[in-house]
């Protein structure tokens, strides 16, 4: 799996934010998302799936994935990210499958999902083997309301997801957005259209947020030269690439290696 949009680092985070909107990504997390307030739309796929107040939903590893805020109403979200690994006898289940509806509405939502998330907000000292408890709770009633079916189908006929597809096996090449679009077989304006109303950004700036997290993960794991990396990740210049990099990371390709949480 090429690097994703979204870096997930940790092995459990549990955090609130206030809804907005979130251009595709994927990562290797479990990703559950419990609506505090407002609405939100979850996109997996071809699909967008409407979410309100006391609304569950969960996103298995290497989905693309989106969220829309449609409402001019503030919105607020529960959301806990956990690495596989944490999931026990269920990883075989996310590694194949995934939910055919992600969202479990509020009135058939168990009790305990409930609860999780409540014990979560209160505890501010969790750990892996706390995280491990209740992401395996939080999995065995979910999936107990959930139809599976085979990750391949979905999102396979959806430009949203051919795009992001593309890009994460070609983002080391040449490219543009007249190149993707033919690529993909439709018009460069239809394509920029997905870019500013999903991905709410251009296609320069998300193609360079692809290629920056695959050389920030080159830089904190191998003691390649920076003249390679930023080759292989597919930027013409370093002078670019200094540039880009220091304004998402806030520090030099250097400076980022040295401050690496796995130093070489």
């Amino acid at each position: 799996m090429h690097p994703s949009y979204e870096e997930q680092k940790e092995r459990f985070c549990f955090v609130q934010k206030a809804s907005h909107h979130v251009p595709p990504h994927l990562h290797n997390a479990i990703e559950f998302v419990y609506v505090l307030r407002g609405e939100l739309e979850l996109g997996i796929g071809c699909e967008l799936y409407h979410m309100e107040k006391g609304d569950f939903a969960a996103v298995f590893p290497d989905l693309i994935h989106h969220y829309q805020i449609f409402s001019g109403k503030e919105g607020m979200a529960w959301y806990l990210y956990a690495a596989p690994e944490l999931s026990g006898s269920f990883l075989e289940k996310l590694q194949k499958k995934c939910p055919e509806d992600p969202v479990i509405p509020r009135a058939n939502l168990h009790y305990e999902i409930r609860n999780a998330f409540i014990c979560l907000s209160k505890d501010k000292n969790v750990n892996d083997i706390t995280g491990q408890a209740y992401t395996q709770i939080i999995l065995y009633r979910c999936i107990q309301e959930y139809r599976l079916t085979e990750k391949e189908n979905i999102g396979s006929h959806d430009l949203i997801y051919d795009t992001m597809s593309y890009l994460f096996s070609h983002f080391q090449e040449e490219l543009t957005l007249g190149s993707v679009a033919e690529a993909l077989g439709v018009n460069k304006y239809t394509l920029s259209k997905v870019f500013s109303g999903t991905f709410h950004t251009n296609f320069n700036q998300y193609l360079n947020e692809i290629r920056l997290n695959y050389a920030a993960s080159l830089l904190e794991s191998t003691d390649r030269t920076i003249t390679d990396i930023y080759l292989e990740a597919g930027f013409e210049s370093q002078r670019t690439f200094n540039r880009t990099f220091l304004h998402k990371y806030n520090r030099t390709p250097s400076e980022y290696r040295k401050m690496s949480v796995y130093p070489l």
